[in-house]
C-alpha cells in the first residue's frame, strides 16, 4: 500500500513580466529558501527534487543539472519532468509518487520559467500539423479562439459572460502580493475595449507572460504531521492526456481530458458533488472561456450552464465555490511554476496561510493543470489525512 503524502510548505517568487535582477538558478532559489523556510527546514532535509520547465522555450539543455546551484540539488537525486502547461501538476504528482512509493521521505518539487528570455510560439506551433493545421493554428491563442467560437455557438455565451472571469481572477489577485497582475484591477468594459487578438479573445481575455517559479515540499505521514500543525494531504490525483495536434480537438464534446481526471480523482476522493465537496478550487484557466466551459467538465454546473453560474457570483470570493483566491492564470503565468502554484495555493488554503486571500475552513481543495493539446491534470487535497 501506497504511503500517505502530505504538502508541509510552498514558496514562490514576486512574480513579474521581467526580473531582470535575477538569472534562472538565483530565481528558482528564492522559491526555494521561501517552500524551505515555511517548512521549517533546511536543503539537508531534502531527499530528492523534481523539477521542471519548458526547457525548449528557454533553450537550456538538462535543466535538472544546469539548475541545481538553485535547486540544491547538488549530489542529491534530481528529476526534470517536463509536460507542456501540466507541467507544474506533473511535477507535483512525481513528487507525489517518489514519496507514496516509500523511496524518499521528503521531495521538493520546483516549477519555473523566465518568459523576458524564451521564444514560446516557435515551440507551440509544433502542436499544430505542418500539412493541415499550421497555417490557421500559429500557437495557442487560434486554437483556443476556436474552442471559445465552438463553445458560443453551442451554448449562446457571449463575450460579456467571458470577460466576468477575467474581472473576478484579477478582483481575487489584488489580494495575492506575490501575483502578477497585483494592483491592477480591470472592468467588463476594460475587458470589452482591449485588443482583438483572434475573435472572440482579446487581450485581457488572456494570461500574461511571467517570470517566476514556485517550490512545494512533499512528506510522508509520520513526518508531515511532526513538521507542521496542519499539513496538506493528498488525497487523490489523476493524469489525462488525449491528442497530439491541435486540429484532432473535437471542441463540441466539451473538454475531454478534463471530465475524465476529474472522474478518476472524483471516485478515488468520494466527491459526488463538486460545487457542494469543495472549499476551494485553483484551477487552470488561461484564458476566460475556459472559466466557463471547463468548469462544466469539472461538473460544477451542467453542459451550457457556466455563463449562469458564474454570473450569479458562486465562484467569487464567499460564493458556493470561490475559485482561483489566487488571481489565476489570468493573474500570473509563469509556465512551467504555472500548474505548480495551482496546487502550492490549494495547498496554502488548506493549511489556512492564505492571509488576505484565505478562504474561511478550508478542508478540501482542488488543483487542475492543463495543457498540450487540451491535456489535464487533477489534484485534490485535503486537511485530513486520508
Amino acid at each position: 500500500m501506497a504511503r500517505r503524502v502530505a504538502i508541509v510548505g510552498a514558496g514562490q517568487t514576486h512574480h513579474k513580466s521581467h526580473r531582470l535582477d535575477v538569472n534562472g538558478r538565483e530565481m528558482i532559489n528564492e522559491a526555494v529558501m521561501r517552500a524551505l523556510a515555511d517548512s521549517e527546514i533546511t536543503i539537508t532535509d531534502i531527499d530528492a527534487i523534481i523539477i521542471g520547465n519548458m526547457d525548449h522555450f528557454e533553450s537550456i539543455n538538462y535543466v535538472d543539472t544546469w539548475s541545481v546551484e538553485g535547486s540544491g540539488g547538488v549530489m542529491k537525486p534530481i528529476m526534470k519532468v517536463t509536460t507542456g502547461g501540466t507541467t507544474g501538476t506533473s511535477v507535483a504528482i512525481a513528487a507525489y509518487y517518489h514519496v507514496a512509493s516509500g523511496l524518499f521521505d521528503r521531495v521538493l518539487a520546483i516549477g519555473w520559467e523566465k518568459n523576458s528570455e524564451s521564444d514560446t510560439t516557435a515551440a507551440i506551433v509544433t502542436c499544430s500539423d505542418p500539412v493541415w493545421d499550421r497555417f490557421s493554428y500559429s500557437g495557442a491563442i487560434p486554437s483556443l479562439a476556436t474552442e471559445a467560437s465552438a463553445y458560443m455557438e453551442q451554448y449562446g455565451a457571449t463575450q460579456e459572460d467571458a470577460a466576468r472571469v477575467a474581472v473576478r481572477d484579477r478582483t481575487h489577485a489584488l489580494n495575492n502580493p506575490y501575483a502578477q497582475m497585483y494592483n491592477r484591477p480591470i472592468t467588463i468594459q476594460d475587458v470589452m475595449e482591449s485588443s482583438m487578438l483572434a475573435y472572440p479573445i482579446k487581450l485581457l481575455d488572456v494570461c500574461p507572460r511571467t517570470d517566476g517559479a514556485c517550490a512545494v515540499v512533499f512528506a510522508a505521514e509520520g513526518i508531515a504531521e511532526k513538521m507542521i500543525p496542519r499539513p496538506a494531504w493528498i488525497k487523490s490525483t489523476a493524469v489525462r492526456h488525449t491528442t497530439t495536434w491541435f486540429g484532432d480537438v473535437d471542441y463540441d464534446t466539451g473538454m475531454l481530458s478534463l471530465q475524465r481526471a476529474a472522474r478518476e480523482a472524483y471516485e478515488k476522493a468520494g466527491i459526488k458533488n463538486p460545487a457542494e465537496d469543495f472549499d476551494v478550487a485553483e484551477l487552470y484557466l488561461p484564458y476566460s472561456y475556459a472559466g466557463l466551459k471547463w468548469i462544466e467538465a469539472l461538473g460544477f454546473c451542467g453542459p451550457g450552464e457556466g455563463p449562469a453560474f458564474v454570473g450569479e457570483g458562486n465562484t467569487d470570493m464567499g460564493g458556493i465555490i470561490p475559485m482561483n483566491p489566487s488571481g489565476g492564470v489570468i493573474s500570473t503565468n509563469c509556465i512551467g511554476a504555472t500548474a505548480l502554484l495551482r496546487v502550492a495555493e490549494a495547498a496554502i488554503q488548506i493549511m489556512g496561510k492564505g492571509e488576505k486571500r484565505q478562504v474561511p475552513d478550508v478542508k478540501t481543495a482542488l488543483a487542475t493543470g492543463f495543457g498540450g493539446c487540451w491535456w489535464s491534470d487533477v489534484v485534490i487535497l485535503t486537511g485530513d489525512k486520508p
